[in-house]
């Protein structure tokens, strides 16, 4: 514990010198003097007292941003990673701030560009470094923890393993807690040691070295026992772990947050990578709003040739099912006549698409004009506007009327509205309408849980190609 606090003291001051270090370098970088003459400048003491609250802002940010929270765990490069590049990004918004309240007119944007550069490169390195060296300390044996499983079945023999095949993480387990159970026998010939009985553990825990106490026993059948365990261990000042897959969930994921010192168990589907997430957003917004100026000249005209060629409104607007069953506007060119949805349950019986939804690819209330807006996906181009309003996305399961929602039949369907819907998804580049119906919701489900910021711009780069094509429009 006294040498885990030294380093968490020692962790800190390197940050700040780090900050001191970009600091220079930006100043050096944005001034292009040398740096010799800077460090000699005389120096007021209002200056001083500036430089040294932000040292301390600069510090309370790094704290709130998770820099110094130690968990083994989750101690994986990529997520020290996004902390620091989420840390040291406020932090220069921090920095620029204070410049505009005080008037520091060293402060410029090519100052912030280079501060902000300096510190995320140096806070990556020294996070690298220190992660290597706890590792390679790890793994020769010195700074383990003791680590006791309470629980025989599959799942605690499975953690157990994942443990051991991660020797850099410091930890050595003791052995296992459990009662004579029907599967006891199959976990003996595991080899692993059965060290005592849940009954015992306190008498275990004051003669032995235990550092973490992780519990893998079934949540619903032990409940009293668990809540007894996790008393005794609270008492020795034990750290106690739970393996998270309380009600053994296929799909959604587990996460543990706080809420006015209230902890969560939060369970979802889909990503938890909020800062993608933040990408997806920026991306649709950018991409969206570039294609409807550039694109400005071919919609004016489609508009003009819809108005001269059809009586009635250039676009048509829709009531569609969005995120989480929202009902929201779609918004397309008009590609049929005004009449059509009145005039759809005379044509039912021509539907070519299984499942709920209805399509025909020769429908007799398409407008000549509208087959071929159909065909080059044209018609498409309004929700642009919706993806900027942010009802929908670039990419995302298609938006589906409330008639073909309210015909679905599986509610494993139903899970594609847990996302924001989009103009183009892995349906509309493997087929589009000539897909069956449960295949087309089988690719929405494989998007929903393989998203990633990577996965939207090969679906939109793929999305071009095919339009080109006209594979499967209807």
């Amino acid at each position: 514990m006294y040498r885990r606090r030294l380093l968490g003291i020692a962790c800190k001051f390197a940050d700040l010198l780090i900050m001191v270090g970009g600091f220079l370098a930006a100043t050096w970088f944005a001034t292009d003097v040398a740096l010799a003459p800077v460090l000699a400048m005389r120096i007021r003491i209002v200056n001083f007292v500036l430089f040294l609250l932000l040292l301390w802002l600069w510090h309370v940010i790094f704290s709130s941003a998770g820099m110094y929270r130690t968990s083994r765990l989750s101690s994986a490069r990529w997520v020290e990673t996004c902390r620091v590049v989420q840390a040291t990004s406020l932090g220069t918004i921090a920095v620029i701030c204070a410049a505009n309240v005080f008037n520091i007119r060293l402060v410029t944007q090519q100052f912030a560009v280079a501060f902000w550069t300096a510190t995320t490169v140096l806070y990556i390195a020294e996070r690298m470094l220190l992660i290597s060296l706890l590792e390679d300390m790890r793994r020769r044996g010195r700074n383990l923890r003791y680590l006791l499983i309470i629980g025989t079945n599959a799942r605690a023999c499975e953690f157990a393993r994942k443990i051991d095949a991660r020797r850099e993480l410091g930890y050595r387990i003791l052995g296992f807690v459990d009662h004579e159970w029907i599967g006891i026998d199959a976990f003996r010939r595991t080899g692993r040691d059965l060290l005592t009985t849940p009954d015992r553990l306190l008498e275990f825990l004051r003669q032995n070295v235990v550092d973490e106490v992780v519990i893998a026993l079934p949540l619903g059948s032990h409940y009293d026992e668990i809540a007894r365990l996790v008393g005794i261990c609270e008492e020795q000042g034990i750290t106690v772990r739970f393996l998270s897959d309380l009600f053994n969930l296929k799909l959604a994921k587990t996460v543990v947050e706080v809420f006015e010192d209230e902890p969560v168990v939060t369970m979802v589907t889909g990503t938890r990578d909020e800062w993608g997430i933040v990408g997806k957003r920026v991306l649709d917004v950018v991409l969206s709003a570039l294609a409807l100026v550039v694109l400005s000249p071919l919609l004016l005209l489609t508009a003009l040739a819809i108005r001269l060629t059809s009586p009635g409104p250039v676009l048509f607007v829709q009531q569609r099912v969005g995120l989480n069953k929202r009902k929201f506007h779609l918004h397309k060119f008009r590609t049929m006549v005004v009449d059509a949805e009145l005039r759809q349950a005379e044509i039912e019986h021509l539907n070519e698409v299984s499942g709920p939804v209805f399509k025909i690819k020769n429908d007799p209330r398409m407008t000549p004009i509208g087959r071929i807006l159909r065909k080059t996906s044209i018609d498409e181009l309004p929700q642009l506007i919706d993806v900027l309003r942010g009802e929908m996305s670039l990419v995302g399961p298609r938006p589906l009327p409330v008639r073909d929602y309210e015909g679905f039949d599986k509610d494993w369907h139903r899970r594609r509205f847990s996302v924001r819907p989009g103009i183009t998804c892995l349906w509309q580049v493997n087929g589009r309408s000539s897909l069956a119906f449960d295949r087309w919701m089988e690719l929405d489900m494989q998007y929903i849980d393989q998203w990633s910021l990577l996965l939207d711009l090969k679906i939109l780069l793929r999305t071009i190609p095919a339009v080109f094509r006209g594979s499967g429009a209807a």
